[in-house]
Formats: C-alpha cells, structure tokens, sequence
C-alpha cells in the first residue's frame, strides 16, 4: 500500500511509539484492490433486538480507516485491504453494492432482513463514504428492516442516522470500542478516544431514536475486543466481563459483540506472533465471559473468526468446532446453559493458564 502518514486529524492521537511502528509494518503490503469490487460479501442469521434475522452482510472497500492510515490499531489489518489513495469514488462505491445484491439474489431464496454494511473503517466518515453514497445506499435498501453501519464515535451523529431512520429503517451503528478500560484501549489497542466518547456517540443515537418516527429504532452496537496484546488470559477474560457489564448499563446500547483476537498480516500483533509474543484467546475464554455476563441488560454475542487455528481463538483443535457451535448457539438463543453440554481435557490446561500466567512474559502456551 501507499506509505501511510498521518493527518491533521490524526496527529496527537494514540501513543507515537505505536504509530510510527504500525506504519512501518503497514508500508510492506504491495497488493492492490480492484476499487469495484467489495471487499467481501456473505450470508448469515444475526439476533437483533427484533429477533434472529436473515443478514447479507458487504465489506465496502474504500479507502481505508484515517486512523489506520496514520499508524492505527495494533491488531487490525483491515486496512491492508484498503483500495490506495485514500478514497473511492460515488460510482465505485455504488458498483460494490450492485455485486453484494447481485450475490445475494444468486444465493438467498429472498432479500434479507438485516443489512450490515462495513468498511474496516468508518461508515459515516465523508472522506471514506461521502453524503451522497451513503444516501444513495439509504434508498437502496429502504425495503429491509434493519441496518447497521460501522463508525468511529467521532463520526457518529443524528443526522447521518436519520439518512437511514427517515426511511423507515431500524438503524444501528456499530463502534470498535474494543474495551471499557480507557488504559487497555489507548496502551494495548492503540486506540485514540475514551469511554466518554462512547457514551456522547451512544447519545446521539438515542436522540436520533427519540427524533425517528414511533415504529423506527436508533441504537449502539458495542465490538470489544477479547484479548488485545499485552493482555495475559485472564487479564483479557477480567477486562471483558467489565467490558460487557459497563457497555450494557449504557442508554442506547443494546448489542455487545466480543470478538476474539485473531492475527492479521501486517499488523504489530502479527510481529509479536512471530517472536512467541502473542497467543490468541482460548475459546474456553469467551465461552467463559459470555457464561458469566449472560445475565446484563443487552445481547451479548461473539464471533470467533478463523477459530482453531493458529492464528485464531481456539483450544486443542480436537474441541475447537464443538466450542464454536455452543458460541454460535449461544448467540442465537441467549441460553448459557448452552456451554454445559461441552467440556474437553484440555480445560486443565487453559484454567492453569488463567491461575498461572503472569504480565511482561511470554505466553505459557501456543
């Protein structure tokens, strides 16, 4: 990718130390993207304050996360993807969607209820999605039920959540809070803005809610992050529980996704890998935390990508699928009860790990 620099907007922002290393990790990606073609693009079930609903979900690709583009989050390679240049015109942009319908009206027996629209950045962003896509976008899927959009807490305002709501369309926004512990975020995550950021976005959605019509919602959906680095295991599984139960007592958000860690090339997590310095989440973990916070006011859900392997969450391989299906369960049903009917002898190991592991060490296992 084009060597990353950071912007006015950027500067002062995060531990520099962290920025400067990202970016130079960042500058050895040489793959280009095709500026037409999303990013990705499947087919899913989703539980929603509404219920379970069928989803298509599309990763936009744009020009990157400006935070990302600066030095950006220590485990996130999304940006990698990012077209070069910085940005992506409004025709582009709307070719993208016409390949997600088309993939969907190739795959799915009818158009899904819930649409969840990504860009490994900030949606409601003008210099990655400018006014007129992302209204153009509201008119393209006003016949859905429900929407969700991925923002920084900065973007995050009333009016852009109207573009959606004034459709009649139940609008949610998605923010990478990634922890409730300002400390974890800023020094483990390298991430800028606070806790009290998250709550003035969260705000804002309940007054966009407030300002929609009766039968139309506005809210927040939290994504935490299980296991930054530097984090030993239950470090990451005591700062999750927290983590869950402060975003649930937070008016206006109803959804907690815990997403467990996994490497992603071109990112310092990735770095601290190679040198035996980083080891992805036990799922017995986030079966764990989702046990123990099954009871707070929200949805609490968790989506272990590339689970079982190396480079994911996982435990010994022999019962990462059968861990995986309870999750998945679990987050369909909401009933921890879910996680009794698993159980493998390599929860010895990882409940040693918990006891045992200590900050500033290597991983006690791989």
């Amino acid at each position: 990718m084009s060597k990353p620099t950071p912007e006015v907007y950027e500067q002062g922002k995060g531990m520099d130390a962290h920025n400067q290393a990202m970016r130079e990790i960042r500058s050895r990606k040489e793959a280009s993207y095709d500026p037409h073609e999303p990013t990705r693009v499947w087919l899913d079930e989703d539980n929603t304050p509404d219920g379970v609903k069928s989803s298509l979900t599309i990763i936009l690709n744009t020009g990157g996360c400006r935070w990302a583009r600066a030095g950006g989050c220590t485990m996130c390679g999304y940006v990698a993807e990012s077209v070069d240049g910085g940005s992506v015109t409004h025709e582009a942009l709307m070719d993208q969607i016409d390949v997600c319908l088309a993939h969907e009206a190739d795959n799915a027996e009818e158009p899904a209820d819930l649409i969840k629209i990504y860009t490994s950045g900030s949606f409601l962003d003008e210099r990655e999605v400018g006014a007129e896509s992302r209204r153009a976008i509201a008119d393209t899927f006003a016949d859905r039920d429900r929407i969700v959009v991925e923002s920084l807490p900065d973007f995050v305002d009333r009016e852009k959540i109207g573009d959606f709501t004034r459709h009649g369309i139940d609008t949610d926004v998605a923010i990478g809070l990634e922890t409730a512990t300002d400390r974890v975020r800023h020094d483990c995550v390298n991430k800028y803005f606070d806790f009290a950021d998250f709550e003035d976005a969260c705000a804002e959605a309940a007054t966009a809610d407030d300002e929609a019509d009766a039968d139309v919602e506005a809210g927040i959906k939290a994504y935490l992050l299980m296991k930054p680095p530097f984090l030993t295991e239950s470090e990451a599984v005591d700062d999750m529980i927290s983590s869950v139960e402060r975003c649930a007592d937070v008016d206006g958000c109803h959804t907690v996704s815990m997403n467990p860690c996994n490497v992603q090339r071109y990112t310092m997590v990735d770095d601290l890998y190679f040198e035996d310095g980083y080891r992805p989440p036990w799922l017995w973990s986030v079966a764990h935390v989702l046990e123990e916070t099954a009871a707070v006011d929200a949805i609490v859900v968790s989506d272990p990508v590339g689970h079982g392997s190396d480079r994911g969450p996982h435990n010994c391989q022999e019962c990462d699928d059968r861990v995986q299906k309870a999750i998945k369960d679990f987050d369909l049903r909401q009933d921890p009860t879910v996680f009794e009917q698993v159980s493998c002898e390599c929860e010895l190991t990882w409940e040693t790990v918990v006891e045992r592991e200590r900050s500033f060490n290597q991983p006690l296992t791989r």
